[in-house]
């Protein structure tokens, strides 16, 4: 699906998912203008070309995420890209593991992963193991990431009935912190569900020293499970500044109570749960994808109201992939149905080592 000519694009948006559709689809694109109408705009010179060669994949790969985002924000390209390797990818991410920008470590490790079996991935090779824990500002935190190849392309799938929730699991986390805050989140949040379902099960992860990372925060990860095994998540994290760099501002700064907190996440979820469809919100992207890189049979798809992510993946995959999506609202339900026919992306690069 390689082009002689680089695709050229413009602006910052959505870069990430960008960089990965041209890596699996072999196209060679060019961003301009990136940040245009910042102080400091963009990458010098102000822009970027790539041309994408084959995905190596490896064995004891390690690299650390910075501060800036948390490691969720690589861990869904780093999935994409490991299951079209030429080997099998294991790799420990350093950083900041739960945050208010990113999906935290504990979704895609209870949620993210498990979608993948949809699609013919199998769950014996996926396996993301939390090492220490890290929240804002400093992080700190380390998981390691291990995502099987596959040997040609994924399987199309027929994925529309969410059914109805039967358990709720989760966990609750904190760092450098008492580790009672864990049990008021999850008294409150407990308070929520039990009004719904009585099968309630939140775990607690309390983290001191190095496992605990360089800042004291706390959250909770909360998971629905339904009875055709579709995952909806929520979470939430709660960190306190850099003692270093307070000013009077952050001093005054009042932060989430733990209960406060687990009102919040169970709110958050039951509001996944009510707009329906086989996924929440934050992975309607991800499903897209998956479903325009399978082979050229129909996949189908249902997700709750849609999301602007969600619409600008869209755009992406047919501009990349040149796959058009069937959209169905339903105004009973209000979910949408998708359906596409798939651009068979293979596994190229396996055949290749």
């Amino acid at each position: 699906m390689g082009r002689d000519k680089a695709r050229r694009l413009s602006g910052s948006r959505h870069f990430r998912q960008r960089v990965v559709l041209a890596t699996l689809t072999s196209t060679a694109i060019t961003i301009d203008d990136i940040r245009s109408g910042g102080a400091a705009p963009g990458l010098r010179p102000h822009e970027l070309r790539y041309k994408p060669g084959v995905i190596v994949g490896g064995r004891d790969l390690e690299h650390d995420c910075g501060v800036h985002r948390g490691i969720g924000y690589f861990l869904e390209p780093l999935i994409l890209l490991g299951l079209f390797a030429r080997a099998p990818i294991s790799i420990r991410l350093k950083g900041i593991t739960n945050d208010t920008k990113d999906p935290s470590v504990d979704t895609f490790r209870m949620v993210t992963l498990h979608m993948l079996k949809q699609f013919g991935v199998p769950l014996e090779g996926l396996e993301l193991k939390i090492e220490s824990r890290g929240a804002p500002p400093l992080g700190g935190g380390e998981v390691f990431l291990r995502v099987p190849n596959i040997n040609s392309t994924l399987k199309a799938a027929n994925w529309a009935d969410e059914g109805m929730v039967k358990r709720i699991r989760g966990v609750s986390f904190s760092t450098r912190v008492s580790p009672q805050i864990e049990n008021r989140i999850i008294y409150a949040a407990r308070g929520i569900f039990n009004r719904f379902i009585p099968d309630v099960h939140i775990f607690t992860d309390h983290r001191s020293g190095s496992a605990g990372g360089r800042s004291a925060g706390y959250g909770v990860s909360v998971v629905a499970e339904t009875t055709t095994g579709c995952l909806l998540s929520a979470d939430a994290t709660v960190s306190y500044p850099n003692v270093d760099e307070m000013n009077e501002e952050s001093e005054n700064l009042e932060l989430t109570s733990p209960e406060d907190l687990g009102v919040q996440v169970a709110s958050m979820l039951l509001e996944e749960v009510a707009q329906g469809g086989v996924v929440d919100s934050a992975h309607q992207g991800l499903l897209f994808i998956l479903c325009a890189l399978s082979p050229p049979d129909v996949s189908k798809v249902r997700v709750g109201q849609l999301t602007p992510y969600a619409i600008e993946t869209l755009r992406n995959i047919r501009d990349f992939l040149d796959v058009k999506f069937i959209i169905k609202p339903d105004p009973n339900s209000n979910t949408v149905t998708l359906k596409c026919v798939g651009a068979g992306v293979k596994n190229l690069a396996r055949k290749t080592s």
